[in-house]
């Protein structure tokens, strides 16, 4: 007899919720226009934030909310947290809430470190005993023993981030509200909260996590929504929510250039026809060994390299480039980009084509694919994209280890003394 598939719990659901602020039109630039504006009636614009929003979260779910500045993202987390109050639709939430939103909230700039850590974690819910229990671990977690008694306003801004989503964390609640925690920090910081969110998705807790990352979407999360003006383009799979909001935003830098190229070359002939042509665009991939000889099958220890070609059509101020390896099961391995590793690009633009060379293949016996991008200055800014490879390649394994990584080791012999 077959066992029945168990239920999750729903611990968020949004029904039809709307959110809208007013903003005025008069701006006083100068003392006149002050006095002047004192006697006119103020007339305000409704800007909606939220449009109609409907969503569900599951427990132990990695939820991803991803979207363009301004798409209504932060907005969405503040009514989910309480912070602000939705103007139609509903909110109900099974669970405690740990929200780490802008590091105005449940903070002081006058208060030390150590008073701020115990006036967040009151907010938050936490007694004052549990807070002297976790204390010593908030502040080493947040690498901050130096400084926990200087005044928050004198801490730098990847500081202040640290001590907030350090008390986050320890609050321990069941629903984890994150907002664009990897933004601010250094690498060793957001080393230590992808860690965290590791830890929270084995323990079955829920995370709500907004970022503009797209990396981090695949990697970390089961389900994601894109939202754009406030409304919702798409909600499901995490992979394929990525995958539509990089085609968005190259659509959008597609356009925009395309203005640009009308306006520089207007009374030309040939204007529309450039117009229509994406601005780089990928042209083929090529898998070689050592030696630089092109091939599909490699064996696991052997090196390879990675070869993507592109063209320029549009004189465009910089590019960058990104891969990511995935097995034919959707499971992220690893990526490169040389925005992340700051790599100056213009040996690549010089030569038509991006490689990344890769030493000692780690892999165990599988198929593997690519996700491939040209970007511009920042990650969401994208020229050409492809969310899965034709092209793939194939590693086998001499000696076969269970696993997707085949690691090189040996068994410590330990001499016995008798």
């Amino acid at each position: 007899m077959k066992k029945k598939k168990e239920k999750k719990e729903i611990v968020i659901k949004v029904e039809n919720i709307s959110k809208a602020f007013e903003i005025p039109h008069e701006r006083n630039d100068t003392i006149r226009s002050v006095f002047v504006n004192i006697f006119k009636r103020k007339i305000f614009e409704k800007f909606k934030a939220l449009d109609n929003i409907s969503f569900e979260v599951k427990k132990g779910e990695f939820f991803g909310i991803i979207g363009r500045n301004g798409s209504g993202k932060s907005t969405l987390l503040k009514v989910l947290a309480g912070i602000y109050q939705q103007d139609a639709g509903t909110v109900q939430i099974n669970g405690r809430i740990s929200p780490f939103l802008e590091l105005g909230i449940g903070f002081n700039p006058e208060l030390s470190g150590r008073d701020n850590i115990y006036l967040n974690a009151t907010v938050l819910g936490l007694t004052k005993k549990q807070i002297d229990e976790k204390f010593d671990s908030i502040v080493r977690f947040s690498e901050l023993e130096r400084f926990i008694d200087q005044k928050l306003k004198n801490y730098s801004s990847g500081m202040a981030v640290r001590l907030a989503f350090s008390v986050s964390i320890h609050a321990n609640r069941d629903i984890l509200l994150m907002d664009e925690v990897l933004a601010v920090g250094d690498s060793n910081f957001q080393s230590k909260c992808l860690s965290e969110f590791s830890r929270y998705r084995e323990l079955g807790k829920t995370v709500i996590l907004v970022t503009h990352s797209v990396e981090i979407v695949q990697r970390y999360c089961n389900k994601a929504m894109l939202l754009r003006n406030g409304k919702i383009v798409k909600i499901g799979k995490a992979t394929e929510v990525a995958d539509k909001y990089v085609f968005e935003n190259m659509s959008d830098e597609e356009r925009r250039l395309s203005k640009e190229m009308h306006k520089k070359e207007k009374g030309v002939k040939k204007t529309k026809e450039i117009g229509r042509k994406k601005a780089v665009e990928i042209k083929g991939i090529k898998f070689l060994d050592s030696y630089g000889v092109e091939k599909k099958v490699f064996k696991t220890g052997d090196d390879m390299s990675i070869r993507v070609y592109f063209k320029k059509y549009k004189d465009v101020p910089v590019l960058n480039f990104g891969l990511g390896i995935y097995s034919q099961e959707d499971f992220y391995f690893c990526g490169f980009s040389t925005i992340r590793d700051k790599v100056n690009t213009k040996d690549f633009v010089d030569k038509g084509y991006y490689q990344v060379d890769i030493k000692d293949i780690p892999f165990a016996e599988n198929v593997f694919y690519l996700k491939l991008n040209i970007a511009g200055n920042d990650l969401g800014n994208y020229y050409d994209y492809v969310g899965r490879t034709k092209e793939t390649f194939r590693v086998f394994v001499n000696k076969k280890n269970p696993g997707n990584v085949n690691l090189l080791y040996n068994w410590d012999k330990l001499k016995i003394n008798r």
